[in-house]
């Protein structure tokens, strides 16, 4: 083999460029992979800026059972974090983000990333010791899209968001995805942002950033607020109800909004976008993250950064196993809530 030919395997998707005796690799893969070459020609840089999906998905536990976990891995075979070890954008340009999809569009389990889980599993949320479920509440049936976070954010439980006069909800931001596709628990898309609700929870600010995969046919044409009216009409009026009522079934109180419950553009959910990514950086170099976990696989200046072979212990001693809970009829339930 000629000697200028040599090279080790190149774990990577997107743009990347040959030196003499090493690869560059972008920051924004969130790929941890050790590479040397030998390589006097340059290869060929790929034509799009996107990074196309690189992450696979691995189930634990018994579903519908509280052990029930998704983990998640890149390309590499490496055990990953979707909070802390995805990037937050998946473009150089930062106009295109990467979305965990936590629920499938028309899904009733109230599945979440795992804060408290090393490695942040999707996990199903339990209330008062069972497995939860969200209503139907006609004529919705489920969640009405794809519904997930964004990785590398944190809505700062100790900062009054100035818009709202709330403080975060300590969690990632959550982002719908209204795109024509029904997702995959677990798939990670990449969207981009048109625009962000907020939603008073409990006296907390819970933005719900709106966003549409990129691949989506109707993508190119809509770009921010406004376009989801003209190609997605009544949706944005849905999602507001959705939101006021998807917890009236359990006896809680018509949720609020800030902004009576008016969108905000593109331009201002970039911003929130923004700030709750500084709050995450902020997170992960904590010497004390408050209860959520922040192990991790790439992010090499945390405290709680681990060797890739500890990851997969965690996730090799992830129970197998699990009391499975039989799914009542009652969630097929059909709710007719009349607000006043």
């Amino acid at each position: 083999m000629a000697k200028n030919l040599l090279l080790s395997i190149v774990c990577r998707l997107g743009r990347y460029k040959i030196g003499p005796s090493f690869l560059e690799t972008s920051a924004n893969t969130g790929v941890t992979c050790s590479i040397r070459s030998i390589q006097s020609k340059r290869l060929p840089v790929r034509n799009t800026n996107i990074i196309m999906s690189q992450y696979e998905t691995v189930e634990k536990g018994a579903k519908n059972s509280p052990n029930y976990s998704l983990y998640f891995k890149n390309k590499c075979g490496n055990v990953i974090s979707p909070m802390h070890d995805i990037p937050l954008y998946a473009n150089e340009e930062k106009t295109v983000y990467n979305m965990v999809v936590e629920v499938p569009r028309w899904t009733n389990a109230k599945m979440e990333i795992s804060l408290k889980t090393p490695l942040n599993p999707i996990k199903q949320d339990i209330k008062k010791g069972k497995l939860r479920y969200v209503a139907n509440c006609f004529p919705h049936k489920g969640y009405i899209w794809n519904y997930g976070a964004l990785p590398q954010t944190w809505e700062n439980p100790d900062h009054i968001e100035p818009s709202t006069g709330c403080k975060g909800d300590n969690d990632p931001l959550d982002v719908i995805e209204i795109g024509y596709r029904v997702a995959k628990r677990g798939d990670v898309l990449q969207v981009k942002i048109l625009g962000t609700i907020a939603l008073i929870d409990e006296g907390e600010t819970d933005w719900k950033v709106i966003a549409i995969d990129v691949n989506d046919p109707l993508a190119s044409k809509v770009n921010d607020i406004a376009d989801v009216d003209q190609h997605f009409p009544g949706l944005l009026r849905a999602t507001v109800e959705w939101f006021k009522i998807y917890k009236i079934p359990d006896g809680k109180p018509e949720n609020q909004f800030a902004f009576n419950g008016d969108a905000k553009n593109a331009e201002f959910a970039t911003t929130i976008v923004a700030e709750t990514h500084k709050f995450w950086q902020t997170l992960i170099n904590q010497t004390s993250a408050g209860g959520i976990s922040c192990t991790n696989i790439t992010q090499r200046n945390s405290e709680f950064h681990i060797p890739k072979e500890e990851a997969a212990k965690i996730l090799a001693e992830a129970p197998d196993d699990g009391k499975v809970e039989e799914v009542a009829d009652t969630v097929d339930t059909w709710h007719f809530i009349h607000l006043k």
